[in-house]
């Protein structure tokens, strides 16, 4: 079987879902076609609603300040649906020597924006707190090459704060190494705002003082359709054309033609088409693009990435012997043990359980210790049975399991990733019509990834206008 488009978006994961929807507001529907090599799309977006449960296998939420992932729902008209976390159970607490101590109020992109709160945090001794409070007399960095993550936190606020402030969140944003991880490609604004004042602290507090008495409702922080996030993957497939949609299809070879390309499937059917808008992951693609350009596809497999999986377990209330209050916490690499951080989900977004239900969810596997990830359901089970009872006090059996193991499944960008993408682009320019977009490049978030789907969509459809109209 043979079919020939316009545009052919290769994953049907959000970002895919994204660019494909962005193309039917300028294509016909039998001028695009979406190519899955799964059964079923979503790509990590994947929830299970069981039992009076609503369960999410990856993502939860995605942040509400990030307008692409608002502005999408109010496209597909699902914008009512729209829930924020639970204001009333907001806190998040790290677990140091088996303990868990509040995180301090006013860390703003991963650093502290409040004296106050910095000067009191349990979480660090009093060296670490003198410490990291001295951070406006560090002297700016003068070098404009790329820096690590913990080079920078280390340098301004101290190793104490890095290592049981910054380095837990981290984990639980990238499951990332902060000594490999690029500060340019992941929190550009705080090496920006070191360079223009010499301070991280200071300027913060500084815009803190002066919206002292202003009004006005506070940011949108982090959100989510009612019963999941599948919702906004279900209302894709809503207005998505069926038979421009091929699941079970797997890209084996791309071939380029004299004014496009040639996707030639697993199951032998080949696809014509004159642009291709690829979402699969960075390695994917990296084996579809070498043949092609060597240099492209060794650029491409060069992005790291981290396997890890995510635990859900069930109880009834009345097994839960002490109170939750918050929404959950972060375990530092420096804590040891197999867990990286746990969300208490029934906390977080009560409406997801029954009345008297308990869900929390836990998360395994990180840079340098993706072991967990790969254990077996029993060697899971163990080691969640233990995270149970010593921090939680549980100890009855969970009423449900849900195991969920993402391979390979999120991207780092590490020190010279920005680089990387800019010899990517220099790359494609010789190979006009393929786009690449997806979580490998330019962020990890859902937002991220729709703004990433929506702008190869018009760079592609830009391309085969340039085509017709030639």
């Amino acid at each position: 079987m043979k079919a020939t488009v316009r545009v052919a978006v290769v994953g049907g994961g959000i970002t895919g879902l994204a660019a494909a929807h962005r193309l039917t507001t300028t294509l016909r529907s039998d001028d695009l076609l979406l190519l899955e090599a799964d059964g079923r799309l979503g790509g990590k977006i994947t929830t299970e609603r069981t039992s009076g449960y609503v369960i999410e296998g990856g993502p939860d939420c995605f942040l509400g300040i990030k307008p692409a992932g608002i502005e999408l729902c109010r496209r597909l008209g699902i914008a009512d649906r729209i829930r924020g976390t639970n204001p009333q159970l907001r806190r998040s607490f790290v677990k140091r020597a088996g303990q868990l101590h509040e995180l301090p109020d006013g860390l703003t992109g991963l650093v502290p924006s409040r004296i106050g709160p910095l000067m009191t945090t349990g979480i660090l001794s009093r060296y670490g707190r003198l410490r990291a409070a001295c951070e406006p007399l560090v002297p700016r960095r003068t070098a404009q090459t790329d820096e690590a993550i913990a080079s920078f936190v280390i340098r301004r606020f101290g190793r104490e704060a890095y290592d049981w402030l910054v380095e837990p969140l981290l984990s639980g944003i990238f499951a990332g190494d902060g000594a490999a991880l690029s500060l340019g490609a992941t929190f550009p604004q705080l090496a920006a705002t070191e360079r223009l004042h010499g301070s991280v602290l200071l300027p913060m507090l500084r815009a803190r003082f002066r919206k002292n008495g202003t009004s006005g409702p506070p940011p949108l922080g982090f959100v989510t359709p009612e019963t999941g996030l599948a919702e906004l993957v279900e209302a894709l497939e809503r207005v998505l054309p069926g038979p421009q949609v091929w699941r079970g299809a797997r890209v084996a070879e791309l071939i380029r033609l004299p004014h496009g390309w040639r996707l030639a499937l697993e199951d032998g059917r080949t696809v014509d088409t004159l642009a291709v808008v690829m979402t699969a992951p960075a390695f994917a693609t990296a084996e579809l693009v070498a043949p092609l350009d060597p240099t492209l596809g060794e650029t491409l497999a060069g992005i790291p990435f981290v396997s890890t999986a995510t635990v859900s377990v069930a109880f009834p209330r009345s097994a839960v012997p002490q109170p939750l209050n918050g929404s959950g916490y972060v375990s530092p690499r420096m804590e040891g043990g197999s867990v990286v951080a746990c969300t208490w989900t029934s906390n977080k977004f009560p409406a997801r359980v029954p009345a008297d239900g308990v869900l929390l969810r836990f998360f395994l596997g990180r840079a340098g210790s993706e072991g967990p990830a790969f254990a077996t359901d029993d060697e899971i089970q163990d080691m969640i049975r233990a995270e149970l009872a010593a921090v939680h006090g549980i100890t009855a059996e969970p009423d449900l399991w849900k195991v969920y193991r993402w391979p390979r499944g999120l991207p780092q960008y590490t020190v010279g990733h920005l680089d990387r993408l800019a010899l990517i682009d220099r790359r494609l320019a010789a190979l006009p019509g393929l786009v690449l977009a997806g979580a490998s490049y330019g962020g990890v978030g859902i937002p991220d990834c729709i703004k990433s789907g929506w702008s190869a969509a018009d760079a592609a459809a830009a391309h085969v206008e340039t085509l017709v109209a030639a």
